[in-house]
């Protein structure tokens, strides 16, 4: 009872909130429309074609939609991606060359990046390996983009900046688009013709912007996160300037192929029905992090982004602090989930991760982070995750639960 009236009292204090974000998804949904009216989506763009996958129609003007929707000159939406992180991988091994040089400018990047890059693993054709120089800006003491030395770490051979929007498994604020636009001003100041590329993944429609709006000369991010409105079944997507999206095309496929090839199995209707659903659910997503936060941190846990504080993508993490509460929060989700509910998360060694994580994920896509889901890895401090949801309501419900098993801080 005590964890229902807590609920209750969150929801009454978040409903203006509520509404504000129902506006936004609103305008949202009138820029995926416009887009869609704009290019004439009819049903005959739901047939696909097979083998090498070439004149494909449906495919075609969905990369005209999702640019148009993204404030790109064009885009590259593939079911061939395996994941965000394959994504992004292309568009750097098609960005960037020996010798030259990537910086990251929010601190260290997600962990699934880190072997992409060559800072942990085997190599196995990392862009270190490949004679990519890399370097890092940290952030300041208190987990901003370290604005005064930013300039000062572009140079004349810095070919790539590197901006990870998300705050990963970081405690940090992620990144805003106000914040981003900046960064792409201070970088363009200093060398026109840095690439400034954005890891957009869990930041699709949290604003009514995207990166490219306000500069990004290229984005990647995951078809099984938000814009694919948690239909899609798999796959990922590049945007942008459009020798840049060929260039990372071109990783994917091969050079002379690059983005005119590829069969997308009938996977069409999904691709366009996901992207017209994904202002809805992003927006359910992010009612599911107000409440989350500002249950926690009235039970006196730490949580990131703050109660109030304007949400910058789709991700909620709390600060358990111990491992035995880290697992009891994911095995809570679990059994609240609509598949697999039977199933104990257990921590494990996950492809791609450097600590062990433990994982509630019992979504009808698997993996996908625009459903309900929770992880955290097994490292101190013990930070839960908290992702994606299809309404707010199945998040309120599997909290209930979540606050008798975990109880206050």
């Amino acid at each position: 009872m005590n964890s229902l009236l807590k609920l209750l009292e969150a929801e009454q204090a978040l409903f203006p909130i509520f509404s504000g974000i129902d506006a936004q998804v609103k305008q949202n949904l009138k820029r995926v429309l416009s887009a869609f009216r704009r290019h004439r989506v009819g049903a005959h763009h739901f047939a696909g074609v097979s083998g090498y996958g070439h004149d494909d129609l449906g495919r075609e003007t969905l990369d005209k939609v999702f640019a148009d929707v993204m404030g790109a000159e064009a885009a590259a939406v593939r079911v061939q991606f395996v994941s965000g992180t394959h994504a992004i991988a292309c568009a750097l091994f098609g960005v960037l060359r020996p010798g030259d040089e990537m910086l990251a400018v929010v601190g260290s990047p997600y962990d699934t990046l880190e072997e992409v890059i060559g800072l942990r693993g085997e190599g196995q054709g990392s862009l270190i390996e490949f004679g990519i120089k890399y370097r890092e800006l940290p952030l300041t003491k208190e987990g901003n983009v370290d604005w005064e030395a930013l300039p000062r770490a572009v140079g004349e051979k810095t070919r790539l900046v590197l901006i990870q929007r998300s705050c990963g498994y970081s405690w940090r604020s992620s990144l805003s688009i106000e914040e981003i636009e900046k960064i792409i001003y201070l970088v363009k100041q200093q060398n026109p013709n840095t690439v400034c590329f954005v890891d957009n993944c869990y930041g699709e429609f949290i604003e009514t912007q995207e990166p490219t709006h306000v500069g990004a000369d290229l984005i990647a991010g995951s078809l099984i996160k938000n814009p694919g409105g948690t239909v899609v079944t798999a796959g990922g997507y590049v945007a942008g300037r459009a020798d840049l999206v060929e260039a990372a095309a071109c990783r994917l496929t091969a050079p002379g192929i690059g983005s005119a090839g590829g069969a997308s199995f009938d996977q069409h209707r999904l691709l366009f029905q996901g992207l017209f659903l994904a202002p809805q659910m992003v927006g359910e997503a992010m009612k599911g992090t107000y409440l989350t936060g500002y249950v926690f941190d009235k039970l006196g846990y730490p949580v990131n982004p703050p109660v109030l504080a304007p949400r910058r993508d789709v991700i909620q993490a709390i600060k358990l602090g111990s491992a035995e509460k880290l697992i009891a929060f994911c095995q809570v989700i679990q059994q609240y989930s609509p598949i697999d509910s039977y199933v104990e998360p257990i921590p494990w060694e996950m492809p791609g991760y450097e600590s062990q994580v433990v994982m509630a994920g019992g979504t009808f896509i698997e993996g996908s982070t625009l459903e309900f889901s929770a992880d955290g890895p097994l490292r101190e401090p013990y930070i839960v995750y908290c992702q994606g949801g299809t309404h707010w309501t199945h998040v309120a419900i599997a909290l209930e639960a979540a606050i008798d098993a975990i109880g206050p801080a």
